[in-house]
């Protein structure tokens, strides 16, 4: 599967941004989907991730209440919604992919094998 992430931009502090991730081929529905971000100087971490049905989700805790994960499996796109973004949510943002059973969700790196080329997020502050 290959993945293309969109929807990065600057935006103050306090504003929303939408990240979308469209995917290649016809199995997406049986892949587990997931965005880390990786500050500059910093290691990649975990943002979020979301079952095969999208029935399962999983959030980092630095996120969690201010993002959501959601996907649309008939247009092959998982989508992150960014709202009250800081200043440290400033990261290049990647989409990650790796089949799974129907309600696992990965939270760590090297549990893809798919990823995006990455949509840089700056929040001013």
């Amino acid at each position: 599967v290959q993945l293309q992430a969109s929807g990065g931009g600057v935006v103050q502090a306090g504003g929303s941004l939408r990240l979308s991730c469209a995917a290649s081929g016809r199995t997406f529905s049986s892949y587990v989907m997931g965005w880390f971000r990786q500050a500059p100087g910093k290691e990649r971490e975990f943002v979020a991730a979301i079952s095969r049905s999208g029935g399962v989700t999983h959030y980092a805790d630095s996120v969690k209440g201010r993002f959501t994960i959601s996907r649309d499996n008939a247009k092959n796109t998982v989508y992150l919604q960014m709202n009250s973004l800081k200043p440290e949510d400033t990261a290049v943002y990647y989409c990650a992919a790796d089949q799974a059973n129907a309600n696992a969700v990965f939270t760590t790196a090297l549990d893809y094998d798919y990823w995006g080329q990455g949509t840089l997020v700056t929040v001013s502050s």
